[in-house]
C-alpha cells in the first residue's frame, strides 16, 4: 500500500459538490481512444487555461460562437455517475500523457492496481463524455423541434400577410381612384388659392421686412446717438469741469489782485487823511494863538475900561471943568463901545470856530476810526490773502498728486489690462482643458414640468433624484412597473430649474465658439418633451428665453468686450430644416414649392466635407449679421417658415430638424492672431409612437421620417460607442450633416429631454437609454481652428 500510494498519479479531475453544467458549452465528441501508451483524444475545439488546481468551468465559449438559449440548457448531472465532474482540456491531455511509475518494474502486482486506476479515471472521463453528447443530443431535438414550431408559425403568418396584402391592394386602389379625383379638385383650388396667398404673402413679407428693418436701423440709430449723447456729455461735463477750475483760478488771481488794489487805495486813503489831519491840526494850533491874543486885548480892555470908570468916578467932581473932556472921554467910550462890539463880533468869530474845531476833532476820530476798521479790514484781507494763498497751495499741491494718481492709475490699468489679456488666454486654455477632461460628448438631462394638460399623476412615482454627494446634480432614477432604473449623466435638471440657470452651465462651451472651436449643441427626445422651448424658449417672454437666444446674447456681449483687447469678429448665420429627408433654406428669400408639395419638388440642396472637417450646403443663403436684434429677427423668420403640425400628443409639434448654426472668424489687431469658431444649435424632432400621436396622411409620412433620422443618428452612437470601423453617417441627412460634430473634433453637448408623465414612461426610459450610450462615447479631441480667413464666403458647419 505503501508503494500504491507514492506512485499515485499527478492527474485529479475538478470536482464540484453542488454545481450544475454551464448551459453554453460546446459539443466535443471524442475520436478514438487507445489503449497505448501514447493514446490522445481528438476533439473539434476545446478551451480553457490552468488556475493553479482551482475549480473552473471546461469548454466555455470563445467569441464568436453560437450561443444557446439559457432557458434551454441540458439536464443536470448532479445524479449521474460523473457527479459535479468537469474536466478541462488540460486535464484530458494530463491524463492521456501520463506515464507509469514503477519502483520495481517486475512488481506485477503494483502496475496492475496502477493500469486499473487509471482504467478508471480513463472510463469516468469517457462516460463524462458521453453523458455530455446525449445532454447535446437532447438540446438539439429540443431546438430543432422549436424551430419546425417557428417555421410553421411563420408561414401562417405569411399567409395571413398575404391576405392582408391583397385586401389592402383593393383599398388603395379604390382610395387612389377617389384621391386622383380629389386632387384634380384640390390642385384647381390651391393654385387659386396659391396666386391670392402668395401675392398677399409677398406683399406682407415686404412690408413686415421694410417695417422690421426700418425699426431694426432706428433702434440702431438712437442707440448709437445715445451713446454719442452720452459721450459728449462725458466730454462737455468734463470740459465744464476743466473751465471750472480754470474760472476758479482766475477768480483766485482776481480776487489777490483786487485785495492787493484794495490795500494800496486804503494805504493811500491813510496817507490823504494823515496829511489833513496834520493841516487840521496846524489850523487848529493858529486859531488858538489868535484866539488867546483876541483874549488878552479883551482883558486889556477891561482893564483899561476899569480904570476909565475910576477915571470918570474921580472925575464927576470935576463935570464941570471938564466938559470938554467929558465929551472926549464919550467920543472915547464910543470909540471903545465900538471896539466891544467889534470885540465881541470877534469873540463871536471865536465861538464859532471853537465849535468848528469841535466839530473838526468829532470828524478827525470819525476818520480815526474809519482808518482803525480800514486797518481791521486790511488785516482781514492780508489774512484772506494768506489763506488763498495757502488754499492755492494745498491746490496745487493736490493738483500735482492727482496727476502722480492718475499716472499710477494709468500704469495700473495697463498691466491690468495685459494682465487680463494674459488671463483671457490662461482662462480659454483651462476652460478647454475643463471641457476635453469631461468628455467630448457631454449630456445633459431635462425634466420637463408638469403641465395643466397632463394627467393628474404623482410625479415622485416615476423620477426621483438620488441625493448623496456623489450624484447629486447628476444622477436620476427611473421606476417602471415596479422596477427601478437608474442613470447618471454630466448634470440632471429637474422640473423647477430655470432657463437661465440652464444656460449657465452651457455658457463655457458657448465661449468656446469665439475661442475658434467647433460647437455643437442638440436637443433630443420624444414629442412634447420641451426640447423646442429648452432651445428656443416663449417668445415674447425675456425670462423664459431659450438657449439659442442667450447664446446669441452672450456672444455679442463677448463680442464688444473684447474689442479693447484688439479682437475683431465677423459672423455669418444659416438656418435650414430637415423635413421628409429633405433639406430646407429658412432663410431663403424665395418661397421654397417643397414646403407645399412634401419634398417631392423644389430646390436641392447638397452636402459637402472637406479635407479639413469642414460642411458645406450648396446654395444655402448665407446672412451677415452684427447684433443680437438682427439674429432674433432672422430667428423669428425662420420660426413662421419651419414646419410645425398637430398630433395628440402635442398641439404645436415640430415636424423636422431645426439647424441653426453661425460661424465666427476672429482677427486680432495687435497679435495678428485668428480664430474661427462654428456654433450648431439643433432642435431635433420629437420620436413618437404612431399608436400615441394618431399621425394619418402626411403627418404619418413626416413621423415615418423623422422616426428613420433619429433610427439612424442611434446606429451612429453605437457604432460610435463600439468604436466599429464604418460609422453609417450617410444612412440620413441629419447624420451626415452632423458628422463633423459627431465623429470629428467638435465640441458636442446633447440635452435630452424627459416627459414626467406616466403614460410616457417607456419612451423616456427609451431616451435615457439611448443617452446613457451616447454619453459613453469618445469622439476625436477638439481642434482650435487658426486657419486664415479665405475669400470663400460660404458657411461651414461643424
Amino acid at each position: 500500500m505503501g508503494s500504491k500510494n507514492q506512485n499515485k498519479p499527478p492527474f485529479q479531475p475538478n470536482t464540484t459538490s453542488t454545481t450544475t453544467p454551464n448551459p453554453f458549452k460546446k459539443k466535443y465528441i471524442a475520436d478514438a481512444v487507445s489503449e497505448d501508451k501514447g493514446q490522445r483524444l481528438g476533439f473539434e475545439k476545446m478551451v480553457g487555461t490552468a488556475n493553479n488546481g482551482r475549480p473552473r468551468l471546461a469548454f466555455s465559449l470563445v467569441n464568436g460562437s453560437q450561443d444557446f438559449d439559457p432557458n434551454s440548457a441540458p439536464p443536470s448531472t448532479a445524479g449521474s455517475e460523473c457527479g459535479g465532474i468537469e474536466f478541462t482540456r488540460e486535464d484530458v491531455e494530463a491524463l492521456v500523457n501520463e506515464k507509469m511509475k514503477y519502483k520495481s518494474k517486475f512488481n506485477y502486482k503494483e502496475r496492475c492496481e496502477n493500469l486499473m486506476e487509471y482504467i478508471k479515471r480513463l472510463r469516468l472521463c469517457i462516460k463524462w463524455f458521453q453523458e455530455l453528447e446525449g445532454e447535446y443530443a437532447f438540446e438539439q431535438e429540443k431546438l430543432r423541434s422549436a424551430l419546425e414550431l417557428t417555421e410553421r408559425r411563420c408561414s401562417e403568418l405569411e399567409v395571413s400577410l398575404n391576405n392582408k396584402d391583397e385586401e389592402l391592394n383593393l383599398i388603395i386602389l379604390e382610395l387612389r381612384k377617389s384621391l386622383a379625383s380629389l386632387q384634380d379638385k384640390l390642385a384647381k383650388e390651391e393654385s387659386e388659392k396659391k396666386a391670392a396667398v402668395d401675392s398677399l404673402t409677398k406683399e406682407k413679407e415686404a412690408r413686415t421686412s421694410i417695417e422690421r428693418s426700418q425699426a431694426s436701423i432706428s433702434e440702431e440709430l438712437e442707440k448709437v446717438q445715445g451713446e454719442l449723447d452720452g459721450a459728449n456729455q462725458r466730454i462737455a461735463s468734463i470740459n465744464d469741469m476743466y473751465k471750472l477750475l480754470q474760472e476758479y483760478n482766475s477768480s483766485l488771481q482776481l480776487y489777490n489782485s483786487k485785495l492787493q488794489a484794495d490795500l494800496d487805495t486804503a494805504h493811500e486813503t491813510i496817507k490823504r487823511g494823515e496829511k489833513d489831519r496834520s493841516a487840521m491840526v496846524e489850523n487848529l494850533h493858529t486859531l488858538r494863538g489868535h484866539h488867546k491874543s483876541l483874549q488878552d486885548q479883551l482883558l486889556s480892555s477891561i482893564a483899561s475900561q476899569d480904570e476909565a470908570m475910576k477915571q470918570k468916578d474921580s472925575l464927576l467932581n470935576e463935570v464941570a471943568c471938564l466938559r470938554m473932556e467929558l465929551r472926549q472921554t464919550k467920543e472915547d467910550r464910543e470909540h471903545y463901545q465900538q471896539q466891544v462890539q467889534s470885540l465881541t463880533a470877534e469873540v463871536s468869530k471865536y465861538k464859532e470856530l471853537a465849535t468848528n474845531s469841535s466839530e473838526l476833532e468829532e470828524k478827525c476820530l470819525s476818520q480815526g476810526n474809519q482808518i482803525q476798521i480800514l486797518h481791521d479790514q486790511l488785516a482781514v484781507a492780508e489774512r484772506k490773502l494768506q489763506m488763498s494763498d495757502m488754499s492755492a497751495f494745498e491746490t496745487r499741491n493736490e493738483f500735482e498728486a492727482q496727476k502722480k494718481l492718475i499716472k499710477e492709475l494709468q500704469n495700473r490699468l495697463e498691466d491690468a489690462e495685459y494682465k487680463l489679456i494674459e488671463g483671457e488666454k490662461l482662462r480659454k486654455k483651462l476652460h478647454n482643458t475643463i471641457l476635453e477632461l469631461k468628455g467630448n460628448i457631454r449630456v445633459f438631462c431635462r425634466v420637463r414640468p408638469q403641465l395643466p394638460d397632463d394627467s393628474s399623476s404623482n410625479q415622485g412615482k416615476v423620477f426621483s433624484y438620488p441625493t448623496s454627494m456623489e450624484y447629486l446634480g447628476r444622477g436620476i432614477d427611473m421606476t417602471q412597473n415596479g422596477q427601478k432604473h437608474s442613470f447618471t449623466f454630466d448634470k440632471v435638471f429637474m422640473p423647477d430649474t430655470s432657463q437661465e440657470e440652464v444656460f449657465v452651465e452651457i455658457s463655457q462651451l458657448v465661449q468656446s465658439a469665439l475661442d475658434g472651436y467647433k460647437v455643437c449643441i442638440f436637443a433630443y427626445g420624444q414629442t412634447g418633451s420641451g426640447k423646442t422651448y429648452t432651445m428656443m424658449g416663449k417668445p415674447g417672454q425675456p425670462d423664459e428665453k431659450g438657449l439659442i437666444p442667450r447664446s446669441l446674447e452672450q456672444i455679442f456681449q463677448t463680442k464688444q468686450a473684447l474689442q479693447p483687447q484688439g479682437w475683431r469678429y465677423e459672423m455669418q448665420v444659416s438656418m435650414l430644416e430637415i423635413y421628409n429627408e429633405t433639406l430646407r433654406d429658412l432663410l431663403s428669400p424665395i418661397r421654397d414649392s417643397s414646403r407645399v408639395e412634401n419634398g417631392t419638388a423644389g430646390k436641392q440642396y447638397t452636402i459637402k466635407h472637406d479635407a479639413n472637417g469642414n460642411t458645406q450646403v450648396s446654395d444655402l443663403t448665407i446672412v451677415d449679421v452684427q447684433s443680437s436684434r438682427e439674429v432674433a429677427y432672422l430667428l423669428d423668420r425662420a420660426a413662421h417658415s419651419r414646419s410645425v403640425g398637430k398630433t395628440h400628443m402635442n398641439e404645436q409639434s415640430s415636424r423636422s430638424h431645426f439647424v441653426f448654426t453661425m460661424r465666427i472668424t476672429g482677427i486680432n489687431e495687435s497679435t495678428e492672431q485668428q480664430v474661427q469658431g462654428v456654433l450648431n444649435l439643433i432642435d431635433l424632432a420629437g420620436s413618437e409612437r404612431l399608436s400615441k400621436s394618431g399621425s394619418t396622411g402626411d403627418r404619418l409620412k413626416e413621423t415615418q421620417a423623422i422616426n428613420k433620422s433619429l433610427s439612424s443618428l442611434a446606429d451612429v452612437i453605437f457604432a460610435l460607442a463600439k468604436k466599429e470601423d464604418h460609422v453609417p453617417f450617410r444612412n440620413s441627412k441629419l447624420t451626415y450633416l452632423l458628422q463633423p460634430c459627431l465623429g470629428g473634433d467638435s465640441k458636442t453637448l446633447m440635452f435630452v429631454n424627459i416627459s414626467p408623465e406616466p403614460s410616457s414612461a417607456g419612451e423616456s426610459l427609451c431616451s435615457l437609454r439611448f443617452a446613457a450610450r451616447v454619453n459613453a462615447c469618445e469622439i476625436g479631441t477638439p481642434r482650435r481652428q487658426l486657419n486664415m480667413r479665405t475669400s470663400d464666403s460660404r458657411l461651414s458647419y461643424g
